[in-house]
């Protein structure tokens, strides 16, 4: 229905809008259409990056969950571990602290204070 602008339709327009707008409003407005016309080309390639991108990725996701991985190469033999334990605990015995003087220390009902001294005096 409509073709491409030719020459004289370009004319018709100019001088159409010369007699509607007056000659002082016409530079703003062409102004005006041509940024929104390169704002409306940068809009539209940016969104057809954009499809163009998701359909790059939807293609790399298909590509990888449809890929056979190889069997994973088993891991080397291990060392036996020593023949003696490495820690005493596990043996039942509890190490004790040098630090305490005696077993009403481990209570925490009294303070020696290190040197066997009774607070009270």
């Amino acid at each position: 229905m409509f073709g491409t602008l030719g020459g004289p339709e370009l004319l018709l327009i100019f001088i159409v809008g010369l007699v509607v707008f007056g000659p002082r409003k016409l530079p703003e407005i062409g102004k005006s259409l041509g940024k929104m016309i390169g704002e409306f080309k940068r809009a539209s390639a940016d969104f057809q990056r954009t499809v163009e991108d998701e359909v790059e990725t939807e293609k790399l996701r298909k590509e990888i969950s449809s890929a056979e991985y190889p069997a994973p190469a088993p891991a080397p033999p291990t060392p036996a571990p020593a023949a003696t334990p490495l820690i005493r605990e596990a043996e039942g015995s509890v190490p004790t602290s040098t630090l305490l003087a005696s077993t009403a220390d481990m209570s925490g009902d009294k303070f020696s204070g290190g040197g066997g001294e009774n607070p009270s005096s």
